[in-house]
């Protein structure tokens, strides 16, 4: 037996080892596709075990994500920091293999996935960012990015929409160093995939303008290096490999079935597998002596190339030094210095929060040169068309706009995978109702901790004639639900600004700008401490308040208005903008009992959303007018009024509670 074919099966028995151990997982994708990603990772794969964030390694997604035990079995044998009892310890808490692939915890693994689709849409943006920053950087005599992203996608993978909106992206960008390996074993949990899905694959990937290749035998090593030598050929297409497989490979009971799909094989059958394939049936977690030299080997292969890298880019900072201070800018997750110097745009006529964003990115954009980002298909709605930057196509790769068409699931994913792979600064924007489309992927960057900037525009009924199908009722409470999502929504010109550079500088999670289709005034008191969250804007001076009245956006000008008539009737007021919750209940609570004092337990909270989690603020004592139903199609201010979000309601409700 040769030592890659010894290797390949020491992949599948690591998988099954660990999943019978943990009595939970699946066996049958490592099984059937060990020796796939043994090829992949052996002959082309370029990568450090000693550097897993080395700027231009290659990047290897697992799309198809329970098939988590292949890529830990990879990093294992190839001298990650991932040892063999991390590998014992597959799906238990605190360990550093999880049931499906997390980024953060696990060195190695570039993107958190599980979700069906969602790698291959993270790879098409990794991909994409590798061409922004070859153009950017690499020189005609002197390379210093040049990587390839590959994806190991699933049947189940294929049939999600999102991986459709995200091919047809990359085949009309032509990102000729994306290649995705199809396990195409045509079992998913229910059955044989024909229950479901007879398309032509092959034909609906080149239509998208993929170039596509079958690999008829999955186990033949030398068949799948030829397909993806083939597919590095291929500058100018992305490229799907379809490969041939048994889920399950080597059960007598349960190769090719959907029982081996996500469940132990057993006891007695992990033993009938192992003497099938000829394997030592009375040791667990086993590697051989002559696969352990074989990898040792491969990995001085490695560090050969990082060297070259490093010799490269040496000679990089000599010659092109005011290049390498750049890249080192690009790559510096702080904040410029510029930006925090003052006001970067003065505003004072009334505007649409969505605009004042517009004016705020223009300014960022030209201290922060890696600012990158689109919309789906609605720049000349969401403000966020960088002027100046150039458009990223298939023709020019150095443009910072990039047209992500009506695809906004594929749009978050892929944004996401910019901030994954490093050296962008993220953002997409579409109207706040499509946050529906984009909600798995905006949950996976709070999961994974990355720091992209999600903006949505035309935020509630205030949108107006075009009606309750775009007027977001209950998207505020949904984006608030997400643990570890930066949720603002600015009240004017000024917070707009402040949310802006509270979304640059974080590092540890995404933000969500929640802005506004019409216009607003220019508040009184409004400054830059909206980037605590919560703060008092006006107040009755010396007088300690009755009742505190509470708004996030639109409607803050709503209860300071709302607070004049009250203060005419000789009711003293504090009004409070809460922009963010998240970063309102980041601060201490004496600052957060200074802005609320528990003492005052009069409140009246002003929303135009659904009300779900404005009770922490306003207690049993006070009252919340959010919105419960759909909205109307007419003019914004008028659905707003009919909605009861007008002046003299919210002084009515306030003079309820007073009462």
């Amino acid at each position: 037996m040769s030592v890659e074919k010894t290797a390949v099966d020491t992949l599948r028995f690591l998988a099954v080892d660990a999943v019978e151990k943990a009595q939970s997982g699946h066996p049958g994708l490592p099984m059937g596709g060990a020796a796939m990603g043994y090829t992949l990772w052996s002959r082309f794969l370029k990568h450090d075990p000693k550097d897993p964030a080395w700027p231009d390694r290659d990047r290897f997604v697992l799309s198809a994500g329970h098939g988590s035990m292949l890529l830990y079995g990879l990093l294992h044998l190839f001298g990650y920091d991932l040892s063999m009892e991390d590998l014992k310890k597959f799906r238990q808490l605190g360990s550093k293999t999880p049931g499906h692939p997390e980024f953060g915890d696990t060195p190695g693994v570039e993107t958190t996935t599980g979700p069906l689709g969602q790698g291959l849409a993270n790879a098409v943006g990794m991909a994409i960012a590798e061409q922004r920053l070859g153009a950017e950087f690499n020189q005609d005599d002197l390379t210093i990015v040049d990587h390839y992203t590959y994806v190991y996608a699933g049947d189940g993978c294929i049939m999600e929409g999102i991986s459709s909106e995200a091919g047809s992206l990359a085949g009309h960008l032509g990102l000729g160093k994306l290649i995705c390996l199809y396990d195409d074993n045509e079992i998913t949990i229910d059955g044989p995939t024909d229950l479901t899905f007879s398309e032509e694959v092959d034909q609906r990937f080149k239509a998208f303008n993929w170039q596509v290749i079958t690999v008829k035998d999955g186990q033949n090593i030398e068949e799948i290096a030829s397909a993806i030598e083939r597919g590095k050929a291929n500058c100018s297409q992305p490229t799907l490999i379809k490969v041939k497989t048994k889920i399950g490979y080597g059960s007598p009971a349960k190769e090719g079935k959907a029982a081996a799909h996500g469940a132990p094989l057993g006891a007695e059958e992990v033993k009938a597998t192992k003497e099938n394939l000829g394997w030592p049936v009375d040791k667990e977690f086993f590697v051989p002596e002559e696969v352990k030299t074989h990898f040792s080997q491969l990995q001085e292969k490695l560090r050969e190339e990082k060297e070259n890298w490093e010799r490269r880019w040496e000679e990089y900072k000599n010659r092109y030094p005011e290049k390498a201070k750049e890249w080192e800018r690009w790559h510096d997750s702080r904040l410029p210095a510029e930006l925090k110097k003052g006001r970067l745009v003065e505003f004072s006529e009334p505007v649409a929060t969505r605009a004042a964003s517009g004016e705020v990115m223009q300014k960022i954009a030209e201290h922060l040169p890696n600012l990158m980002g689109g919309s789906a298909d609605l720049n000349a709605s969401t403000k966020t068309y960088l002027k100046g930057k150039g458009d990223f196509t298939l023709e020019n790769r150095a443009g910072n706009n990039i047209y992500f068409g009506v695809r906004e699931h594929a749009m978050a994913a892929a944004v996401n995978g910019f901030a994954l792979h490093g050296g962008l600064r993220p953002f997409a924007s579409t109207f706040l109702v499509f946050s529906d489309y984009m909600k798995p992927s905006i949950r996976l960057a709070a999961l994974s901790g990355i720091p992209v900037v999600f903006v949505f525009t035309h935020d509630s009924v205030g949108v107006g004639e075009d009606g309750p199908t775009h007027q977001p009722i209950e998207h505020l409470p949904m984006l608030r639900s997400i643990p570890n999502l930066n949720v603002l929504r600015p009240a004017d010109g000024i917070e707009t600004e402040t949310a802006w550079l509270k979304a640059l500088e974080r590092q540890d999670g995404p933000s969500a700008l929640v802005l506004t289709r019409q216009k607003l005034p220019q508040l009184e008191g409004t400054s830059a401490d909206a980037g605590r969250g919560g703060y008092v804007i006006a107040e009755t001076g010396g007088k300690k308040p009755e009742i505190i009245l509470l708004a996030s956006g639109s409607e803050v000008n709503l209860i300071a208005q709302a607070r004049e008539k009250l203060e005419a009737k000789g009711h003293s007021v504090r009004v409070v903008s809460l922009m963010s919750w998240e970063l309102f209940e980041q601060q201490p609570l004496e600052y957060r009992d200074r802005v609320l004092p528990p003492e005052i337990k009069k409140r009246l909270a002003v929303e135009a959303a659904n009300p779900m989690g404005w009770e922490r603020y306003v207690g049993p004592e006070g009252l919340i007018l959010g919105m419960k139903e759909f909205g109307a199609s007419a003019p914004g201010d008028e659905v707003m009024e009919k909605r009861g979000f007008f002046v003299d309601n919210i002084v009515a409700k306030a003079e309820e509670i007073l009462k």
